[in-house]
């Protein structure tokens, strides 16, 4: 649409107010802010409540259920899994195995070799013997069935010379003796009979006719009265109720709705925000006073004290025992060599020097004495 108006130089077309999309009243707006503080005044505990379990129930999580689970899952694998895999693996696996082996050997081989051997031979013999007996069989039926056939043809000749002369005469008798009669006695008696039976149908017809005519015109009368009847008592006042009071009622409470509705989440978002300043402030409190002191006495108290203890009792203690570990492997090593020559001796004492055998020498030639590819070197 074009502006035929020229805009003041003081006022821009950008900063004109556009009105909304959604049409919403000065009554909405009036009761929008009071019912997002009720709802957040409503909202904000089960907010803070819901926080401070999501917070728990992760500890939770982290600290007991996490390792309890993976506790439980590494006690069922030990309980039942790890052993039905032995089990599976060596018992199941072997004695499949062995079974397997052994009813091929009692069972495949011999069966085999009787297939081959003995049912392979016999049913050659077998098929040999009925293919000859088969090849006798039927040349006894042809000669059976060249025989019966003549037979059969001569007899269905005969038969069918009779049958043509009884089917002659018993067509000659039936057109004489039923057709020419029936037909007479349609011409001259049904026909008759006939056209005054559609008469009086006729007649009839037209009587109905007249009747559902009346009928029809009685039924459409009060249809009528019943349609007005019913129009005026019962669909003109519901149709008023609806317009004029459910409808405004339903637009009333759909914006109520829509505003309880948007108040409900703007106060859990807002709840929540409030919620994480909270956390981040007992967090806080909670750093400012109980982990940093307790990092304090650890780095500042425990620490020294604990070098001190250790420089102190702990590493020369240590070094004594390592002394006392290493004198003893001596002592050990000492008495251990100490036996083993006194044994020596008792061996050589009883049984004498032992025979010691000439050490070959199993290295590559020298360069003089280099291998060839014939037979000395």
């Amino acid at each position: 649409m074009v502006d035929l108006e020229k805009a003041s130089p003081g006022r821009s077309p950008e900063r004109e107010p556009v009105p909304r999309a959604d049409g919403e009243g000065c009554l909405v707006v009036a009761v929008r802010l009071p019912v997002r503080i009720v709802v957040l005044v409503l909202v904000l505990p089960v907010r803070m409540a819901w926080d401070a379990l999501v917070v728990a129930g992760r500890f939770l999580r982290d600290t007991v259920l996490r390792p309890v689970g993976r506790a439980l899952a590494w006690l069922g694998r030990a309980l039942f899994v790890w052993p039905l895999v032995g089990l599976w693996r060596y018992v199941v696996v072997p004695v499949a195995k062995g079974v397997g082996w052994l009813g091929n050997v009692l069972l495949v081989v011999p069966a085999v070799w009787l297939y081959r051997r003995v049912l392979t031979p016999v049913g050659h013999a077998l098929g040999w013997f009925f293919r000859g007996v088969g090849a006798v069989l039927a040349a006894l039926g042809r000669g059976l069935y060249a025989g019966l056939a003549w037979l059969v043809g001569g007899l269905y000749a005969g038969l069918a010379w009779f049958g043509r002369g009884v089917y002659c005469g018993l067509a000659w008798l039936a057109r004489y003796l039923v057709v020419v009669p029936a037909a007479w006695f349609y011409a001259w008696v049904l026909t008759p009979i006939g056209h005054l039976l559609a008469w009086c149908g006729r007649g009839l017809a037209w009587c109905g006719r007249g009747v559902l005519w009346c009928l029809g015109q009685i039924v459409t009368g009060i249809g009528a009265v019943l349609y007005w009847t019913v129009r005026i008592l019962l669909v003109l006042p519901a149709l008023a109720v609806w317009r004029w009071v459910l409808v405004p009622v339903g637009r009333a409470l759909a914006v109520v709705g829509r505003e309880v509705l948007d108040a409900i989440g703007h106060a859990w978002r807002v709840a929540g925000h409030l919620s994480r300043a909270v956390g981040r402030a007992l967090a806080a409190l909670f750093r400012w006073t109980v982990a940093e002191p307790a990092r304090w006495v650890y780095r500042s108290v425990l620490t020294p004290v604990g070098h001190a203890v250790r420089d102190t009792v702990l590493r020369p203690l240590a070094e004594a025992a390592r002394s006392a570990r290493r004198a003893g492997r001596q002592a050990l090593g000492s008495v251990r060599l100490s036996v083993r020559q006194a044994r020596a001796d008792l061996r050589r004492t009883l049984f004498g020097e032992p025979v010691r055998t000439p050490s070959v020498d199993r290295r590559e030639p020298s360069g003089a004495r280099t291998r060839t590819l014939e037979k000395r070197t």
